[in-house]
């Protein structure tokens, strides 16, 4: 069984991803694609796509609900890398759960995250 992140994507689809600008300024230690990014404000950029009222990053591939990947994981900006799916730490993550609420997806279990640690 694949994580269920891989299967869901419902977050990245869901809000609007806002963060500091330096997260995507090379000369800084950013790793964001600014190519993939837009301005917010004066201090906040936010990925492509996600500032809209139906949100869908920019870097998410596949389908929601049934496959996808981001395509820049590795360089993802900070809220992707602190939004945790339910249960991953033993509680559940009303975000999450109205993102995959959004898209017609029940609500994750302990038992989803609980396998989901042990691959």
């Amino acid at each position: 069984m694949s994580h269920p992140c891989l299967t869901c994507g419902a977050c990245c689809a869901a809000y609007r991803v806002s963060f500091h600008w330096s997260e995507a300024e090379p000369d800084l230690g950013g790793a964001v694609p600014v190519a993939l990014t837009e301005t917010l404000g004066a201090h906040q950029r936010c990925m492509r796509g996600t500032w809209s009222d139906q949100p869908h990053c920019v870097a998410l591939a596949g389908i929601v609900g049934q496959e996808v990947t981001c395509t820049i994981y590795d360089a993802r900006p900070s809220p992707c890398r602190e939004l945790r799916m339910s249960w991953e730490d033993g509680t559940p993550n009303p975000q999450c759960d109205r993102a995959r609420a959004r898209y017609g997806l029940p609500p994750l279990t302990p038992e989803d995250a609980a396998r989901a640690i042990a691959h």
